[in-house]
């Protein structure tokens, strides 16, 4: 489903952003979602984050976690198996299906690492941003002194004042 917003005009007034765009449109905002397993994303500092997915009944070895580019993708795969020990249910309130969850990433996040404790998968994220792509400081009239120039490295006003105090 495509949304009811137009993005055509910042389109064309922004470069490499495409990404955003197409993500915005084909967006599910309007449609019911899948809320199983439910999760929280939580902002632990500047660069650092965390999911926590509630994932009751899952062992670590039924869990999949896969980081591809600018997509976490966390699969429960529950397995057939009965639990002889539990007997005969007579409500079955835990949630005990498969499922699939997908994160969208922005660039340059890393997923560190990820527990599983009390039924709640914890995914640690970090943003390193290279130091290529780190704000810099540019200074102005920071180029190459030219000597070739009339006056060498002198500024230009103090050739001025100098040359007004040779005529005086």
């Amino acid at each position: 489903m495509r949304s009811a917003f137009d993005f055509a005009p910042f389109r064309r007034s922004t470069v490499g952003f495409d990404r955003l765009f197409d993500m915005l449109e084909n967006s599910s905002f309007g449609q019911s979602q899948e809320n199983y397993p439910p999760f929280d994303l939580i902002k632990e500092g500047d660069n650092e984050y965390r999911i926590e997915i509630a994932v009751a009944g899952f062992v670590s070895e039924e869990l999949d976690i896969t980081a591809q580019q600018n997509v976490l993708l966390v699969s429960g795969r529950k397995s057939d198996e009965t639990d002889e020990k539990s007997g005969d249910f007579i409500y079955r309130g835990i949630a005990n299906r498969s499922f699939e969850r997908r994160f969208a990433l922005a660039d340059h996040i890393q997923v560190r690492g990820a527990d599983l404790k009390d039924g709640l998968l914890s995914i640690e994220l970090v943003r390193e941003i290279p130091e290529a792509m780190k704000p810099r400081k540019i200074n102005i009239g920071g180029a190459q002194p030219q000597h070739d120039r009339i006056g060498g490295d002198t500024p230009a006003s103090k050739q001025t004042v100098d040359a007004e105090a040779q005529n005086a």
